[in-house]
């Protein structure tokens, strides 16, 4: 066994295969030829070696929410402590982290009880949330949502209108498990409410839905998973009071809230049920925030529409659009992450970019000016994710 083919044995003779796990840190069990691992590798369907991850923080920091141990702001990346094992972040007010061991840690502000600690009370270091080693993913708004490597889902924190799905509106400030299903396999935190996939690519949503956000065809509240139609191609998906997501076949669909255009469909009309965004089939993830939308396409473009008014569709002006407009002429980027007024995407180079309102050194960039255009964060080619907070950001990098 060797770093580059991990979990498994090289030898000369033909073996019967065992395909190997797609992903960093996967492993591939068995006995392979030389030729096949080379192979599986130049279709990058070979597991690599899990790569050290620092974790990094900047902008607004009023209630420890860059994990620093302070609440100071800084207009500049600070990296969180001295550990290379963390593997996926998600910000919003609050943080949470999940290291490469699976443990989940959160820190930051608290008042509903959304970093799952048992308490409401704030935290400026990253705390673990509970004791389990089975977290696989992550995303939180005032409320947070979970999904364990076993498939199933939990939720904890706000839960006014049932954004939490467990069929009340009480807040927890503990994980509690939402049914008893383990076929989760994508959830993201919206405003007040919540979408998820399973795996067998159903799109399901529940909480606040005053704008027809659910994308139920009505304004009804629910406190439970509810199915948005009848389609099981779903795949990426993102939340805020503007929904979006996109299927198998590339289209691009959206729905909720739309005074500002956010939706993409070229008007200011509100829409309680998915419609498809053009008709372009080369969509690849999409990022919404309370007032915008981010998508990249399978070429490599980057697109946005929606409000503008701090520059944060990144296109050098402040005007609001209501149909997806390409951020310069780049086929390079390959993640968008949007939060309030401003945006972050990274590009395949490994370079992180910043642009829109950063009144609270929010955009990572040194300083507390706002930018409509991208702008470099640094020269460092080591990016690996990056998510935008309301006014403080997350983001891992290599070392």
């Amino acid at each position: 066994m060797s770093t580059k083919y991990p979990g498994g044995f090289i030898t000369k003779a033909a073996p019967s295969m065992t395909p190997p796990v797609d992903g960093e840190g996967g492993t591939a069990p068995g006995i392979w030829t030389l030729d096949q691992a080379q192979w599986y590798t130049s279709q990058g369907l070979w597991p690599l070696p899990v790569k050290p991850k620092q974790l990094w923080s900047w902008g607004y920091n009023n209630s420890g929410e860059l994990g620093l141990g302070n609440t100071t702001n800084y207009s500049s990346p600070k990296q969180v402590g001295a550990l290379t094992t963390w593997k996926a972040v998600d910000t919003y007010s609050a943080s949470f982290a999940i290291k490469s061991d699976a443990t989940l840690w959160a820190w930051g502000p608290n008042h509903y009880g959304q970093l799952g600690l048992g308490n409401v009370t704030a935290y400026s270091s990253p705390k673990q949330v509970g004791a389990l080693t089975t977290w696989s993913s992550v995303s939180t708004y005032t409320h947070t949502v979970a999904i364990k490597t076993d498939g199933t889902l939990w939720a904890w924190g706000k839960n006014n209108v049932g954004q939490l799905g467990l069929g009340n509106t009480t807040n927890y400030s503990s994980p509690k498990q939402v049914g008893a299903l383990t076929n989760w396999s994508k959830v993201i935190a919206g405003e007040n409410n919540t979408i998820a996939v399973k795996t067998d690519g159903t799109l399901w949503s529940w909480g606040w839905n005053a704008y027809g956000q659910l994308g139920l065809g009505n304004t009804t509240d629910y406190s439970s998973p509810k199915q948005v139609g009848a389609v099981t191609t779903w795949t990426s998906i993102t939340a805020s009071n503007v929904f979006g997501a996109i299927r198998s076949d590339g289209t691009l669909w959206t729905w909720g809230y739309n005074a500002q255009g956010q939706l993409g469909q070229g008007n200011t009309t509100n829409l309680s049920s998915p419609k498809q965004v053009g008709a372009l089939t080369n969509w690849k993830n999409v990022n919404s925030r309370s007032y915008g939308m981010g998508a990249i396409k399978t070429d490599g473009t980057l697109w946005m529409w929606g409000a503008n008014g701090r520059g944060q569709l990144g296109l050098g002006n402040t005007t609001d659009y209501s149909s997806p407009k390409q951020v310069g002429a780049l086929t390079t980027w390959i993640e968008i992450s949007s939060q309030y007024r401003r945006s972050m995407a990274r590009r395949g180079d490994g370079t992180l970019w910043s642009w829109g309102e950063g009144l609270q050194g929010q955009l990572g960039l040194g300083n507390t000016t706002s930018y409509s255009s991208p702008k470099q964060i640094g020269a460092l080619t080591t990016w690996l994710a990056v998510s935008c907070g309301y006014a403080g950001s997350l983001a891992l990098k290599t070392i």
